[in-house]
């Protein structure tokens, strides 16, 4: 999952991205602010307390809907808060009397349609996608092997949901299998190395780290498709050779270059990384 916040009349709402589900979730005591006009974040904390118990009593949906997510606090630190897709957020808003009910909605109403605007037309989240990149200075080179990169993820991911492989925890596995072999270090790991807590590990990899790991993924989905596996024993054994054959190639380089693929080096602003890890090559 990342963050990154959007933004209603310049009133900051925070959100997250689960990659996995392809879901943004919203804070709900940031959307109760908007609706309340309670500057207070502490009032519009307490004002969605009672909100929330009432809603429970009566059996609504939208409580249950809610999900305890990290978001960034006012400290900085990332702290469980009560968070809401905007299907949901838009059926909590029927309950809170707002002059701001309506704009809110439409707003929420916006955040899903640019969502299905890309879902039937994919190229217009590419498009975004390259924009944003454009804008936090990275190359022209390095956004196309980004975008490549993505688009070799994708084609495996497409055969893993095709070969009874679930979305969420068990992409989740097979990911780390590739990447821990590849990289000799696992995606939490390599994360850590680079400083990072909620941000997407891809969108912080040198070009380098980019090309092997597509190389792997590539590697493990054709390796897949020549034996058919099919379910979580056959995927893990062609995870684990198709992230030894990018190994294979990673060491063959370092070991010409003197210098490690796998690095500590990400692009956040000065000041925003936690204490990096070291990794020995």
């Amino acid at each position: 999952m990342h963050v990154k916040p959007a933004f209603f009349e310049a009133q900051e709402i925070r959100r997250i991205y689960d990659e996995t589900t392809e879901i943004w979730w919203f804070s709900v005591i940031d959307i109760i602010q908007v609706l309340t006009q309670q500057p207070d974040f502490q009032l519009a904390r307490n004002y969605w307390k009672v909100l929330k118990n009432r809603l429970h009593k009566e059996g609504s949906e939208v409580v249950t809907n809610c999900n305890r997510l990290k978001l960034p606090a006012e400290d900085g630190k990332m702290r469980l808060t009560d968070a809401a897709t905007a299907e949901t957020l838009l059926r909590l808003v029927q309950s809170v009397p707002s002059p701001k009910a309506e704009p809110i909605k439409l707003w929420l109403a916006k955040v899903g349609y640019e969502r299905m605007q890309e879902m039937a037309d994919p190229g217009l989240s590419l498009d975004r996608a390259r924009e944003t990149w454009q804008k936090h200075g990275r190359s022209d080179k390095w956004i196309h092997q980004r975008m490549t990169g993505q688009e070799t993820r994708n084609k495996l991911t497409d055969y893993w949901s095709e070969h009874d492989i679930k979305k969420g925890e068990e992409f989740a596995i097979l990911t780390n299998i590739i990447h821990q072999e590849w990289a000799g270090v696992s995606v939490k790991g390599h994360k850590e190395m680079k400083g990072l807590q909620s941000q997407n590990l891809r969108d912080h990899m040198s070009e380098a780290e980019l090309i092997f790991t597509a190389l792997a993924e590539l590697s493990t989905r054709q390796i897949a498709e020549t034996d058919d596996a099919t379910g979580m024993d056959d995927n893990k054994e062609a995870a684990k050779m198709g992230g030894t054959i990018a190994k294979e190639a990673r060491k063959a380089l370092e070991a010409k270059t003197g210098n490690s693929v796998v690095s500590g080096d990400n692009f956040l602003p000065p000041g925003t990384a936690v204490k990096k890890i070291g990794k020995k090559k």
